[in-house]
């Protein structure tokens, strides 16, 4: 059997206080418990530790040797307790997450530099993915999903939402002409998704419904790729506000059909694993890019 500290704290406040009866005050224990745990102690080292008189206890030589040892212990334990509380208090250590590239490039990359003077003592580890991953093989702290969340065993903490609509850039509608219904966009280069489908179903009102069915004469496996496509005049896409604000404000890409497009928008989750030694780390992120994505136009908070 190993030592426990326990049995090392009722030694060494047996040594300071004197005697079995002021150890046992001094750590709010019964005498015959810090009788008993000092026993255990002696019987786990084989000596005796300390020689009991009808007056008072005296350590022998085992016992002097032992508590200079015992003292380190619990002195290392003291202090990297208090590691832990000043890294609570202060998070430190790294934090790997991940998100698909248009989130990362648009909205993660222009908020780590304020994070960083904040937070200075954490190590951010980015890593880009248009797939959904497993965190754990992939050794990832928080991930960042757009769109609805399937049933999972993940802690999830909505952070917004995106509007999604369809763009084209203005040198492409001059050249192509402008759709002015929905139906004018067979006639039209449109640029889609490789995966999951459900990204090629724009929210477009027509005859047939709510949502039009899209068949792409391009496929791109990233939005942000859909993105430099439309930029590049090659055709119309549908992607999310996030990664479309500054193009739109500058009047690099249009919205196409206003009029028959519906309100749809992406839900923007964090997900992760609840894990203590991390939580501190996880919060303080999470905490500000929810304060970020607050001064956010193109967020809206459900």
């Amino acid at each position: 059997m190993k030592t426990t500290l326990d049995e090392l704290q009722a030694f060494t406040a047996v040594v300071d206080t004197g005697s079995i009866t002021a150890a046992a005050e001094q750590l709010a224990q019964t005498a015959s418990g810090v009788s008993r745990a000092l026993s255990r102690l002696e019987d786990k080292l084989d000596v005796t530790l300390l020689r009991r008189t009808t007056r008072r206890l005296e350590l022998t030589e085992e016992g002097e040797v032992f508590l200079g040892q015992a003292r380190r212990i619990l002195a290392q334990v003291e202090e990297a307790e208090e590691q832990m509380t000043l890294r609570r208090q202060k998070p430190a250590g790294r934090l790997r997450i991940n998100a698909a590239s248009p989130f990362m490039l648009h909205v993660l990359v222009p908020l780590v530099a304020g994070f960083r003077e904040r937070f200075p003592e954490i190590e951010l580890e980015l890593h880009s993915s248009d797939q959904i991953i497993d965190l754990i093989e992939h050794r990832t702290d928080i991930a960042i999903r757009i769109g609805n969340l399937r049933d999972s065993t993940l802690h999830a903490r909505p952070l917004g939402s995106s509007r999604i609509r369809v763009l084209a850039s203005p040198a492409y509608l001059k050249a192509h002409g402008t759709p002015k219904k929905v139906e004018d966009l067979q006639r039209h280069g449109l640029i889609g998704f490789t995966q999951p489908e459900s990204l090629n179903l724009w929210p477009l009102r027509h005859t047939l419904g709510d949502s039009l069915q899209i068949e792409p004469v391009i496929k791109a496996s990233s939005g942000e790729t859909l993105r430099q496509l439309a930029l590049a005049d090659a055709g119309i896409v549908c992607l999310s506000d996030f990664m479309t604000q500054v193009d739109r404000a500058a009047g690099n890409l249009v919205q196409v059909l206003a009029a028959d497009t519906l309100e749809v928008r992406q839900p923007i989750h964090a997900v992760y694993y609840r894990n203590t030694a991390l939580a501190s780390r996880i919060s303080c992120f999470l905490d500000y890019v929810s304060e970020w994505l607050g001064r956010e136009a193109w967020v809206k908070r459900s």
